[in-house]
């Protein structure tokens, strides 16, 4: 199964254009039923919906979540297709196996005053915070995935206009407003901050470490969490928070949820409307505590 895995990788990776971190969410999934084969002593030619149901089941009995079982099922699925096409196996059967009921799960956001109080935690006199407050306004005001963020380069932003050019998954590029507060925040960074940082490598990246690096997903994540932990918010920060919170907050504003999906980079509207949920379910818990007759 290796060398098939290695072959799906690369076409994954060239074909689809899929991200690194993508890549890797495949290759664990990927991972874990070569395992799960090599336990019972099975090969890939001998896979039947019988060894994929065990399989599945094995993963509830070690305690996994519906959503965890669901997408190493999905990731199944992707692979055992690519089978089919480029390999002429016969695995015709995976479509028709069906992933576990996911529960409904609205995504957590920060109220404005949370958000204020996030924003506000760097210590924007030394130069690391100045940059991290950069980072903060600049994805609350964007809805960037943090990929999207730390990969971001001089060439994608337009101060001029107030843009950001964000080139998202499947390579699918896509015009954001950055909005004044970033704006005035990301002008500063780049004039007065970021020549702080500047090293040979850096390249033209826009937020790099004090060693002039562009900032890794996993440190954006350590630094956010630390501001969290700092105005007591941590059990409700993550980085894709703030994006969730950037798209409810424009919602409740009156924006396009089409609007909204272009910003967020969706291919499907149907993604965009669990923004709508969520707004539905914020009005219900102010007719209950407000209307008379809840």
């Amino acid at each position: 199964m290796d060398e098939y895995l290695k072959e799906f990788l690369l076409h994954l990776s060239l074909v689809k254009n899929y991200s690194p971190n993508t890549l890797l969410a495949y290759e664990h999934d990927l991972k874990e039923f070569e395992k799960f084969l090599k336990e019972r002593g099975s090969s890939l030619e001998e896979v039947t919906p019988e060894v994929v149901n065990a399989y599945l089941k094995e993963l509830k009995e070690k305690g996994y979540t519906p959503f965890s079982v669901a997408r190493r099922l999905s990731s199944l699925k992707s692979f055992f297709r690519f089978l089919i096409k480029e390999k002429g196996f016969h695995l015709e059967f995976i479509e028709v196996l069906e992933s576990p009921k996911l529960p409904f799960r609205l995504p957590k956001v920060l109220s404005l005053e949370e958000v204020e109080k996030l924003l506000s935690a760097p210590d924007t006199s030394t130069p690391l915070g100045f940059r991290d407050r950069a980072m903060l306004e600049l994805l609350y005001a964007t809805g960037l995935r943090v990929s999207e963020l730390v990969s971001l380069k001089l060439s994608n932003l337009n101060l001029e206009l107030g843009l950001v050019r964000v080139l998202g998954k499947g390579s699918k590029e896509r015009l954001v407003p950055m909005g004044d507060y970033a704006l005035t925040y990301m002008k500063e960074y780049l004039e007065r901050i970021r020549p702080q940082f500047i090293k040979p490598v850096s390249k033209d990246y826009v937020f790099l470490n004090k060693r002039g690096k562009p900032l890794t997903r996993q440190r954006f994540w350590q630094i956010i969490k630390e501001y969290a932990r700092k105005v007591g918010l941590e059990s409700k920060v993550s980085p894709h928070v703030l994006r969730h919170s950037f798209a409810t907050h424009l919602l409740q504003g009156g924006a396009d949820l089409r609007a909204l999906q272009l910003m967020l980079g969706h291919s499907s509207l149907n993604t965009t409307q669990i923004y709508t949920h969520l707004d539905i379910s914020r009005l219900k818990e102010v007719y209950d505590k407000y209307h008379p007759r809840s």
